[in-house]
């Protein structure tokens, strides 16, 4: 059976390279011809395919193993994207099973407290509510036309690539760590293997939070990112003066703390983390 990633971005391509050590026919799904030029640099079968357009003809997905990681679109509360690709789908043809990529970002504001897969979503920023649509869209497509579904609700990505190097360099402000919210991590490498396994061996219908079981304070992670780097650690401001100074964006993340638990991930899939703290996840985003 083919593996086919819709969304084949940085995750997806080193999941894509990763089946394909194995001997498997993957396809990645791209909207842009730089897209398009970038995995064939890396001999990985690509398909144009932009889910904004509303004539989209994709080819048959029959007895895939499919893994959706587009983003959402980039304002409002749904998630148009998904909407219209199964839509599409609507026919005998369909895959074998699917996996969706998530945020923890559906749980909304849970004042620190810790958060297990049974709490209700509630999400408060439009970017989780358009992922929160996209997970019951797929629920829902997935129950009526009998396809096994797994969503992983992921914590912040870290990883080659995946640091904010930028914003430190500039010596960017972040929160006291007395205001700062409490935030959740997880390796780009550990990502793609878990996102394996739970097309291998998740259940049908499982949702599973995705981090290493870390959590922190946003600026302690900063703080720790600036000192293995040996760059200077971010000023700290107060939050009021956050309110003033910082993007709506950063805001919003600060407006939101929760510690989440990944002990459903590593019992039921079975995942053994190769970074299961950030003490060996930084070296590894060099390496």
């Amino acid at each position: 059976m083919g593996v086919t990633i819709i969304g084949c971005g940085d995750i997806g391509t080193r999941l894509a390279l990763a089946y394909q050590k194995s001997a498997r026919d993957v396809t990645g799904w791209v909207a842009s011809d730089a897209s398009v030029e970038r995995l064939k640099q890396q001999a990985i079968r690509a398909l144009q395919m932009d889910l904004d357009r509303r004539s989209l003809q994709p080819p048959s997905l029959a007895g895939e193993s499919l893994f959706y990681f587009a983003p959402p679109p980039a304002s409002g509360v749904e998630d148009g994207r998904v909407r219209r690709l199964i839509a599409l789908l609507d026919q005998p043809d369909t895959p074998q099973k699917v996996v969706y990529l998530s945020t923890s970002g559906v749980y909304g504001d849970c004042q620190g407290e810790w958060v297990d897969e049974t709490r209700q979503p509630r999400p408060t920023v439009d970017r989780a509510k358009r992922r929160l649509d996209a997970e019951q869209q797929w629920q829902g497509w997935c129950r009526q036309r009998g396809v096994p579904l797994v969503i992983l609700r992921v914590a912040g990505i870290y990883g080659p690539g995946k640091l904010p190097l930028e914003r430190l360099r500039k010596g960017l402000p972040m929160v006291a760590e007395a205001d700062a919210p409490i935030t959740n991590h997880i390796h780009s490498l550990d990502l793609v293997e878990i996102a394996a396994a739970a097309m291998e061996r998740g259940q049908d219908g499982a949702i599973f939070n995705v981090c290493d079981g870390r959590p922190e304070s946003m600026t302690r992670y900063f703080d720790r990112v600036a000192d293995y780097l040996e760059l200077p650690r971010a000023p700290q401001i107060s939050m009021q003066e956050a309110r003033q100074q910082l993007s709506p964006g950063m805001l919003s993340y600060l407006a939101e703390s929760r510690r989440l638990s990944n002990r459903k991930l590593l019992e039921e899939l079975g995942v053994v983390l190769r970074y299961p703290e950030l003490e060996q996840g930084l070296p590894a985003c060099f390496e």
